[in-house]
């Protein structure tokens, strides 16, 4: 039965691929040769790997796993406060792990493997640099995978689209694994490096429309992503390669907005913007649970306390309706995290709620990939770890600033009317400088400080970096979560347990890992 299920499976991969080449989409139109549809095509394959659902800012991710999880774990979103908050959900936790896999991104990728592999040395060597490029955007998603799970097939996985042959994957060690993303993408940044993009290239991604700086300042920067998680496991490692990668940036360039403050969100980040044919939003994502109402932590004592400018395109102050007319609330203040559901509910309209065009209602926003202030708040924490407290200071108000630009950036862009007005650099550089997150104290406040910077910016919309950032740090030093009486959840868990699909289809490959699939088995780099 499982076998019949896996030809299924494979049946209906094939079918994907065959409707993704045969359809008259937006994607075919520009990225796709139609002479090509009827053969395997490696730039329709590559493009279809950036199509992923989950690189971009679409309803099902955030509605049924970042809002349902991460954004619990870590506060960044609000959560009623009842018996399941902190139950995982297998059916939509399958959902993420089949997004990976079946036919997912990994198995595109196997079929562009196997591809590649029949093709001649002189074709090969104008389709490498599509097979680079997806294996950097496969390394990014793969080790979200591990950060959430630990332990997951990789080396084998995908194997009935690459050899015609199933067979069941093992389940690769989390930190072997690390260790292949680290060292691939090294090797990565020295191909783009002599590469040069064609036009087959950049119609087909979709992503950083042929742009080889960019790739390579993407790849390097999730290198330095990778390395800090580790840092407290194996820090000789991480000190060495990432001060290497700072002192060396013709050799190493960095997706760091030229270390500009104001710096052009949309040409420098790695942002997967928005089809031109989608017209939804998160709107329905955000307030079924419901997610958008302010959380406490961030807006009452990390905004509010600092006048922070990122506050307006954050959040709404929201009201009430009295006589038949809308009275605003006079400032921004988030619900207690300790009020019940039905305080909550009796009470929702005296705190704030999401800002709608930032993020709730704006079918213009963009998948967050990376981004210059992560880069920056990664280089300020080698900084003050490793070299100088003075380049630690200005990677850390270069991030702070770029941070705000970002969010501005996205108010902006929004496809809604409501947008905000973008304060002058003399207010930023003020408040970077003068308020209660300015650059000060000890080497353990100054590190206090750029962990909570980060975790804020991060926030829900990257919420899987939040979590991964937030249990490998312990910053923010959040208020205490609300304790639910459901048995073996009572508070949120440091991972996330394999779905149950992965756990009866792969079971004899499940048994090596079965005593580690727990929710309070830390990942490796976890041992804060």
């Amino acid at each position: 039965m499982k076998k019949f299920n896996k030809i299924l499976i494979y049946g209906s991969f094939l079918l994907t691929l065959v409707s993704f080449q045969s359809c008259k989409t937006e994607l075919e139109d520009r990225y796709v040769d139609p002479e090509q549809t009827v053969t395997p095509n490696i730039p329709a394959f590559f493009t279809q790997i950036l199509n992923n659902p989950r690189l971009r800012s679409e309803y099902w991710h955030y509605r049924t796993f970042i809002f349902m999880h991460h954004a619990r774990y870590t506060q960044t979103a609000y959560f009623e406060n009842e018996n399941t908050m902190y139950q995982q959900s297998d059916s939509y936790t399958n959902d993420y792990w089949k997004d990976f896999y079946s036919p997912g991104m990994m198995g595109i990728f196997r079929v562009m493997e196997k591809t590649f592999n029949g093709l001649s040395d002189q074709e090969k060597a104008s389709k490498e640099i599509f097979m680079t490029a997806a294996k950097v955007v496969l390394y990014d998603q793969a080790s979200k995978l591990v950060d959430n799970f630990g332990d997951i097939p990789f080396s084998e996985a995908g194997s009935l689209a690459s050899t015609d042959q199933i067979k069941l994957a093992k389940f690769d060690d989390q930190k072997e694994l690390y260790n292949t993303f680290l060292i691939g993408l090294k090797e990565a940044n020295s191909f783009f490096k002599n590469a040069s993009a064609t036009n087959e290239f950049n119609r087909a991604d979709i992503l950083n429309s042929g742009n080889l700086t960019k790739w390579r300042k993407y790849t390097n920067s999730l290198r330095l992503r990778l390395l800090m998680r580790i840092s407290a496991i194996d820090e000789n490692r991480a000190k060495t390669d990432i001060m290497e990668m700072l002192n060396n940036p013709t050799e190493y360039p960095l997706l760091d907005g030229t270390n500009t403050g104001d710096y052009s969100v949309g040409t420098e980040d790695i942002l997967l913007q928005p089809l031109t044919n989608y017209t939804s939003s998160l709107l329905d994502a955000v307030r079924e649970l419901p997610s958008h109402y302010a959380p406490d932590y961030m807006l009452n004592t990390v905004l509010k306390t600092a006048n922070d400018p990122r506050t307006t395109v954050l959040f709404d102050k929201f009201g009430e309706t009295v006589g038949g007319k809308f009275i605003p609330n006079k400032e921004y203040q988030a619900m207690p995290i300790t009020f019940t559901s039905a305080q909550a509910n009796a009470q929702y309209m005296k705190y704030s709620v999401v800002d709608s065009a930032t993020a709730w209602i704006n079918n213009k926003l963009p998948g967050v990939l990376m981004t210059a202030s992560e880069t920056n708040f990664i280089k300020a924490e080698a900084q003050e770890r490793w070299g100088t407290d003075a380049a630690a200071k200005t990677a850390y108000e270069t991030a702070v600033k770029q941070s705000v630009a970002f969010y501005y950036y996205l108010n902006a862009n929004s496809s809604n009317s409501a947008k905000a007005t973008k304060p002058s650099s003399e207010v930023i550089d003020k408040f970077v400088t003068e308020s209660n997150i300015a650059f000060s104290g000890d080497k353990n406040a100054k590190l206090k400080l750029i962990g909570t910077q980060k975790w804020l910016h991060f926030g829900w919309l990257q919420g899987e970096q939040a979590w991964s950032e937030y249990r490998r740090t312990g910053y923010p030093t959040l208020p205490a979560f609300p304790v639910s009486t459901l048995n073996g959840f009572q508070r949120p868990p440091v991972r996330l347990t394999y779905p149950s699909s992965e756990i009866t289809n792969n079971s004899e490959n499940y048994q090596a890992v079965k005593s580690k699939d727990t929710r309070d088995t830390k990942i490796f780099w976890d041992v804060n």
